[in-house]
């Protein structure tokens, strides 16, 4: 949908009315990096408008591309805007300018605008991982006048789901699983105004248009709908029952994390004897009164990407002992994370407590995302299930990281992070490289980007295969490539080097590399990251 200048008169008037007098100069601008998904295009409208230019700006699947006309001093501060005033979550990796024959006021159209999408070029990573509530969206969830007041999918161009809804390159609404929820009228007019923050916001959303949360019992029945399926959790979850949620890239299972006899209950169901238990608190507060929270630490917890961090217990407060011992048995750490959607805090909000908020999984299977496949999967470790209409296109599991001299160092890469690119110094080969037997993770580079799929975890059962493989076609069919070859781990019973060979059979490549001496062997993702370079 094209969006045109406003119509009404305006300090920020078309440079139609500019001195006939006065050159002007149109400028052909290729943005390249983290640009869609983050109110990139709103922000350059904007500023073009606030700079009297003309022109237009589009996305398309490997970029931004923005042609501005207008005064040479305007220009300028256009260009500067754009290089160091651009949203925060984006990031520029390229801007490219280059100088175009300027055309009549008549032929422009005499204003800015925003242009239909297009796609007719192969991806390239522009998205960025999926954000936390940003501050407004929060306040508004708990304010009674608003009218997303509890509403738990409320967002904007700064906040929510991004990797975890998207269909397609380039980041428009009917290519991610928000297509099947047409606009309200009062969304659609939030959407198309460049003085709201939600202007081409894609998951924009109220509870009038947008997805609702249903609460089932044990049998599947479902019991609640909407703000009172959320209250009705929270009632069950201090009652020390199980909760499997739908959130944001995936099922959780929940529950309250100072119950001793309700966490070793979800330890005995999910398997999981030993292994530590992330915990979700209402605030940096709830958390500094449990742990010792660095300034690092609390600026990673409270960032967009809102990781689980591994943060050392607090012994000099006796409210330590409120958390369940079952929780991380014998450690001096817990993994700790803030509420990062609005169900996160609204739940939070009722339970008025911390709470246990694992993968929801059994122990070494893959977290489950649709609701049929988690009736199936978790209907014998939770008590009740809290599911949403909304589809969750690609599982996105929880970050883990930790502060380490003042350094944020992320173990587990996921939610928050992922698919982010990771910058390399050159351009590479398009290589997979399909990730090991434990603690999986799938790479591709795309020039000089490489971007990793989140956490995918041990491939020691047949789901977890069959998600690997699932990831795998997912990101090179996403990114719309043919690798040039496959990296794998040089163990030649792992089903991830298996299924490079089977891969490399199909798109006739090699997945292998051939020593100076010996026979040829499989590589590792070390070693094909050095070949490559």
């Amino acid at each position: 949908m094209t969006v045109p200048s406003p119509t009404t008169s305006s300090p920020t008037t078309s440079s139609s009315t500019a001195s006939a007098s006065v050159p002007l100069r149109r400028l052909r601008i290729t943005v390249r990096g983290v640009v869609q998904g983050v109110g990139f295009r709103p922000f350059v409208y904007r500023t073009a408008r606030t700079e009297a230019l003309n022109g237009w700006v589009l996305n398309e699947a490997d970029a931004v591309r923005i042609e501005v006309q207008g005064e040479d001093r305007s220009l300028d501060r256009f260009l500067h805007a754009l290089r160091h005033g651009h949203p925060p979550q984006s990031r520029i990796d390229s801007l490219e300018v280059g100088e175009v024959h300027a055309e009549s006021d008549q032929a422009c159209g005499g204003g800015f605008e925003i242009r239909t999408s297009v796609a007719q070029t192969n991806p390239r990573p522009t998205i960025p991982a999926d954000l936390a509530i940003c501050s407004e969206c929060l306040q508004e969830i708990f304010d009674p006048q608003q009218r997303r007041y509890r509403y738990p999918f409320t967002n904007c161009t700064n906040c929510g789901p991004r990797w975890s809804i998207i269909r397609q390159l380039p980041y428009d609404r009917p290519r991610t699983s928000m297509h099947g929820f047409p606009m309200c009228g009062e969304c659609q007019a939030e959407y198309e105004h460049p003085g709201d923050r939600r202007f081409h916001a894609q998951p924009i959303a109220c509870p009038t248009c947008g997805p609702v949360l249903t609460l089932e019992d044990a049998g599947g029945r479902q019991v609640a709908h909407g703000d009172a399926a959320l209250r009705q959790a929270a009632e069950q979850v201090c009652a020390g029952r199980i909760l499997a949620l739908q959130g944001l890239g995936g099922f959780q299972l929940i529950v309250d994390a100072t119950s001793q006899a309700a966490v070793q209950r979800l330890r005995d169901r999910k398997r999981r004897q030993d292994k530590p238990l992330a915990m979700m608190a209402e605030s940096l507060d709830e958390v500094r009164r449990r742990c010792a929270v660095s300034e690092a630490e609390a600026a990673a917890l409270q960032s967009p990407a809102a990781p689980i961090l591994l943060l050392v217990r607090r012994t000099d407060a006796a409210s330590t002992n409120d958390i369940a011992a079952a929780v991380a048995p014998d450690n001096p750490q817990l993994g700790v994370m803030l509420p990062y959607t609005p169900l996160h805090h609204l739940l939070l909000a009722e339970t008025a407590r911390p709470l246990i908020c694992t993968s929801g999984n059994l122990s070494e299977e893959p977290m489950a995302i649709a609701a049929d496949d988690a009736r199936q999967r978790l209907g014998a470790i939770a008590d009740l299930m809290l599911t949403h209409d909304r589809p969750i296109v690609r599982p996105v599991d929880d970050s883990v990281a930790r502060v380490i001299s003042g350094r944020l160092q992320i173990l587990r890469r996921a939610r928050g992070y992922a698919p982010l690119p990771i910058r390399m110094h050159r351009d590479l080969p398009t290589i997979l490289a399909v990730g090991g037997h434990l603690k999986n993770t799938v790479a591709l580079s795309l020039g000089s980007s490489v971007v990793m799929t989140p956490h995918i975890g041990d491939l020691d059962t047949a789901p977890s295969v069959e998600v690997h493989r699932r990831a795998i076609e997912d990101l090179v069919q996403f990114f719309g490539v043919v690798p040039a070859a496959v990296a794998c781990d040089l163990h030649p019973d792992y089903a991830s080097t298996r299924h490079a060979e089977r891969l490399a059979g199909a798109w006739d490549v090699p997945s292998q590399v051939k020593p100076k001496t010996g026979p040829s062997k499989p590589c590792s993702a070390t070693q094909a990251a050095t070949w490559a370079w």
